[in-house]
């Protein structure tokens, strides 16, 4: 890595430690001597194994549950259903006021999408448990599903979630997350060129080559220890807390080490259910998806539909820009209402363009519930909008780096969502890139800064 001290010297603090410095992994040393200690590793003396009962169906109602030849079958130690959960139903961001509540933990009346949990087996034997959930009788009406994200939208839709009450996630602004700036009509009206087109993304699996899991150790005094992989480790012990109906304090977590996560493993899935199993029995629990549950189960970076539409002018300056984003959360909210909601914020890029009008739309469909990967939320918005920016640059015969010069954000300019640019350096990385990829542009844009008014 080379560190430019040239850019911004006048205003740069030069006292950097870290920085530009080689360091190396504190964990590294463990890593590559097969020292590291994962959830898995862990194994307690009397130690039952959970497995799940899931949905056949994209959506159905659950006429009944019948569980009394899984309790008979040998190492059965007990049966869980939505019954046994204390609050069945939450969702993830509630800790910070995104709601409402609308997913369970155990499916309680109905299922929502193909493998939601329906009963949980507890045996001594992991083979014992998956022979056991084979057993579990569970009557279904099957219902109407959808899978399409406008066509959820549209009136007469089947509707998945009933906690929310319309196939979409209801922001303070209305049914989509809104930016306003400017006029936008009339920015199109003044624009030389417009240029209206679609991008779409399929959900994406994050692969991970640990699975998702975790094994509870109970310590006495309704106690427990929780060995788990999850990446957001506050936000799993609170919702456990509020799942579970018990004190913080009588939780702990221990994790720190993830084989592969990518943002994949923050929803509060397993740790839970596997702590109350281990307060039912008194016992140590294993849970511990298969390879085929990680594939199907585990939330996958959601499907996106971003359409854009751009009024340009001849000498290269965007003077409009419209976007209607959807995001697929499928059947439940988890992070997805959070992703809308930054791509509603990323959608300008960071170009200043005077006049833009954004809505974003957290769609509910009969799918695997969505969640975080790597930058979601704005990863296939960026792609969209790159790629719009080289069909934009192409319809005016412009080199597409130089017209993203002249539309590049600097310091000073205000975005979309009306905060000050700062600290953009935008400019200069260009610089840099035509460079390093021996791009030639005119001097002129060499010659720019993201700080320098009038530059």
């Amino acid at each position: 890595m080379q560190l430019r001290k040239d850019y911004f010297a006048d205003i740069r603090k030069d006292g950097l430690h870290e920085i530009g410095q080689p360091r190396p992994r504190l964990d590294s040393p463990g890593h590559v001597t097969g020292k590291t200690a994962y959830f898995a590793d862990r194994n307690f003396p009397g130690m039952l194994h959970l497995k799940m009962v899931r949905s056949p169906h994209h959506h159905a109602r659950i006429r009944s549950i019948d569980t009394s030849e899984a309790e008979k079958h040998p190492g059965v130690v007990r049966v869980l259903t939505a019954k046994d959960v204390p609050h069945n139903v939450y969702t993830i961001l509630i800790l910070i006021q995104i709601g409402p509540e609308d997913e369970t933990v155990l499916a309680d009346g109905k299922v929502r999408w193909k493998g939601e949990a329906v009963v949980a087996v507890l045996a001594e034997t992991e083979r014992a448990a998956q022979e056991a959930a084979a057993k579990v009788k569970v009557d279904y009406e099957v219902l109407p599903a959808v899978f399409d994200m406008e066509e959820a939208l549209k009136p007469g839709a089947p509707l998945v979630n009933e906690y929310h009450g319309q196939n979409y996630y209801l922001y303070d602004s209305g049914e989509c997350r809104k930016v306003r700036f400017g006029d936008v009509e009339t920015g199109f009206a003044q624009a030389d060129h417009i240029l209206e087109q679609s991008y779409q993304s399929s959900p994406i699996e994050h692969a991970p080559t640990e699975t998702t899991g975790c094994v509870v150790a109970p310590e006495g005094n309704d106690r427990f220890t929780c060995y788990t992989n999850t990446q957001a480790m506050f936000f799993t012990l609170d919702n456990t807390s509020i799942i579970l109906q018990m004190p913080g304090s009588k939780l702990h977590f221990v994790g720190g080490t993830i084989g592969g996560g990518f943002g994949g493993k923050v929803d509060v899935i397993v740790e839970p259910i596997a702590i109350l199993a281990a307060k039912l029995t008194g016992r140590p629990i294993s849970f511990i998806y298969s390879r085929e549950e990680e594939m199907q189960i585990s939330s996958p970076r959601a499907a996106e539909k971003v359409v854009i539409k751009d009024g340009v002018m001849k000498d290269g300056r965007i003077v409009a820009r419209k976007v209607t984003g959807y995001t697929d959360a499928g059947a439940y909210s988890r992070h997805s209402p959070y992703g809308a909601q930054k791509g509603a914020a990323h959608y300008p890029g960071p170009y200043t363009i005077p006049n833009v009008w954004i809505d974003t739309y957290c769609v509910y469909t009969n799918r695997t519930p969505s969640s975080a990967m790597r930058g979601f939320g704005v990863t296939i918005g960026d792609f969209a909008l790159e790629v719009q920016m080289d069909k934009l640059a192409r319809l005016i015969g412009m080199d597409p780096l130089e017209f993203r010069f002249i539309n590049a954000y600097r310091d000073g300019d205000m975005k979309a969502h009306r905060q000050p640019t700062e600290g953009a350096a935008l400019i200069e990385c260009m610089q840099e890139a035509s460079r390093a990829a021996n791009w030639p542009v005119a001097e002129k844009y060499m010659a720019m800064s993201s700080y320098k008014k009038g530059a």
